[in-house]
């Protein structure tokens, strides 16, 4: 089982205002809306066998809309009593589980690579030494304080730098593969 990240940040490392608000994701001038771009987002979903996020990230999606996953299969991390909306796919599914044993029982039902999603749960799987891959795209804004990406660590995690890209927003989007020892 291989866990990947998917990610945008502010310049200063931020991935939402410390309210959860992302008003400054898509960028001050909305480039990204206008072009159409995905930054590859789509051949990532497609690469994936299953999403897990958090309670936080959930309710945020759930803020959206329309469920932008389809029948893609997404376990959402609650230690509390969660229940789904109706309208939500049979795919969907709520569980308490440590990381390492959602990853075996993932495992056993034959899933191979899973986005992790969210703050804490990144920082949870991190920790655990569960994240095989990271992409994080770059948002060219300082918001100056917020939730940041990563916490605090117990040991280094040595991170290889494998590629970045520029996109003629100002966006950028470095791909990174992380060696560390699954827990």
């Amino acid at each position: 089982m291989r866990g990947h990240v998917f990610i945008a940040t502010s310049l200063d490392g931020f991935i939402a205002r410390e309210n959860g608000a992302l008003d400054w994701l898509p960028g001050s001038d909305g480039a990204a809306e206008q072009t159409g771009e995905d930054f590859g987002y789509q051949a990532f979903m497609d690469s994936i066998d299953v999403l897990v996020m958090g309670r936080n990230t959930f309710e945020m999606v759930l803020s959206f809309g329309s469920w932008p996953y389809g029948e893609k299969r997404v376990i959402v991390l609650s230690s509390k009593s969660l229940t789904l909306p109706d309208h939500l796919p049979d795919s969907v599914e709520s569980r308490c589980s440590t990381p390492a044993d959602l990853f075996q029982s993932l495992s056993e039902e034959g899933h191979q690579s899973a986005y992790i999603d969210g703050g804490n749960t990144i920082q949870r799987f991190l920790a655990a030494g569960l994240i095989d891959e990271m992409i994080i795209t770059r948002i060219p804004i300082l918001i100056g304080q917020g939730i940041s990406l990563f916490g605090p660590l117990e040991n280094d995690i040595q991170v290889q730098h494998l590629e970045t890209h520029s996109f003629e927003n100002g966006f950028t989007q470095s791909r990174y593969s992380l060696h560390q020892t699954k827990a």
